[in-house]
């Protein structure tokens, strides 16, 4: 049993419990509070002075898929670009147990993340959260969070419009997407009428077969689109074709705000301070997470990299400068990824029965001068400068 005591613990509405303490157990969080009684034999972390946390959880990130370091001129492992839908892909098989982002991301206090495809295609397989500890990917994922990579907007048209390759423009964009989903529905609706008797359609179709969840509702979509015309037609046809959906960055989210509130979007904003290097990104804005929050999205952010995920508490500071409610940039690393992926039940809050990932700071987590001295995950030290 380890007792964490005296820190400045976190609580799921995003305020701070003063000299509280956190007891793990095999993995899990015991209790969490100011009166809990430490048994005798529990070792104890003292946090006195320091700053508790659950792990933080990024909800778009490329770590191991992407993988890093990467050879000099050679394509990620993140981006099967021969075609622009390869549904049938899944980022499972692309994650790198050993890839360099994890141990420095764990070090900065993450514990969740959620990797998959890229943004190269208009769909890019199936990506999926894990833990950053293990040696086995299939030990690493947490079953049930996979959801299909999608994307809008300047990747897709500029990866196969040179190549004299459909799509070339926006609207090639969206027929082709659309088209995808109109087969996949095709698809879903025979074998529905058989029974989902695989043997009764003839030829297994592994792009459509992947696809089947997505339009039955049963998949999450997660639709990269920065501009907000390809927000708007990522909305038009998900609503078309009855999606679960996200909209990944909404880079230009501040613009349409109020579309997006009213239609109650899920939100995972970032990364936060993109330079103006294409079109899409011109309208980036610090105050964006903000904006849409005040809207009624609900919104994660992430720094959508690898192992420069390390630095997004520094860029989450940046924009509380900006406007960012404190309580929301905390909930937008803790609670609102973990509802986004569908595991609030395990993590993304201190709270007795949950997995006991755990981390403390030297400081306020998203000022530049504070480092993460303590990582827990799953009950095991992984990280510790106390």
């Amino acid at each position: 049993m380890i007792a964490i005591k005296n820190g400045k613990v976190l609580q799921p509405d995003g305020s701070f419990l003063d000299n509280a303490t956190v007891l793990v157990e095999g993995g899990q969080i015991k209790a969490v509070g100011q009166q809990v009684e430490v048994p005798a034999d529990a070792e104890i972390v003292d946090a006195t002075g320091k700053w508790v946390t659950p792990g933080l959880i990024d909800a778009h990130t490329h770590i191991s898929t992407f993988n890093e370091p990467n050879w000099h001129r050679t394509r990620n492992d993140g981006n099967e670009m021969s075609g622009p839908i390869q549904s049938h892909l899944r980022g499972l098989d692309a994650l790198n147990p050993f890839d360099y982002a994890i141990v420095p991301v764990r070090e900065a206090g993450f514990t969740t993340c959620y990797t998959g495809p890229g943004s190269g295609n208009l769909i890019g397989g199936t990506g999926v959260a894990f833990k950053l500890r293990g040696k086995v990917a299939d030990e690493m994922i947490i079953p049930g969070t996979e959801a299909m990579k999608m994307a809008l907007g300047e990747n897709a048209k500029t990866n196969y419009g040179p190549r004299d390759k459909s799509p070339m423009t926006r609207m090639g964009n969206a027929g082709v997407w659309r088209e995808a989903l109109a087969n996949a529905k095709n698809y879903s609706d025979r074998l529905l009428a058989v029974g989902d008797d695989r043997t009764k359609i003839g030829k297994y179709d592994f792009e459509l077969e992947a696809l089947v969840p997505v339009v039955r509702g049963e998949m999450r979509c997660r639709i990269h689109a920065h501009r907000a015309d390809d927000i708007c037609t990522a909305i038009r046809v998900a609503e078309e074709f009855n999606l679960d959906y996200t909209i990944e960055h909404a880079t230009e989210g501040h613009l349409i705000a109020d579309y997006l509130g009213k239609k109650q979007v899920r939100c995972v904003v970032g990364p936060l301070l993109l330079p103006p290097a294409k079109m899409e990104l011109w309208n980036t804005k610090p105050e964006n997470a903000q904006t849409l929050i005040d809207a009624g999205c609900l919104v994660c952010l992430t720094a959508d990299t690898s192992s420069e995920t390390k630095w997004l508490r520094r860029d989450i500071g940046v924009c509380i400068s900006y406007g960012l409610d404190e309580k929301e940039a905390f909930k937008g690393v803790t609670v609102n990824p973990a509802k986004l992926l569908g595991i609030e039940d395990k993590v993304g809050s201190l709270e007795a029965g949950k997995d006991a990932d755990v981390v403390i700071f030297d400081g306020h987590p998203f000022s530049n001068m504070t480092k993460c001295v303590f990582t827990m995950i799953d009950g095991e030290v992984y990280h510790n400068q106390l």
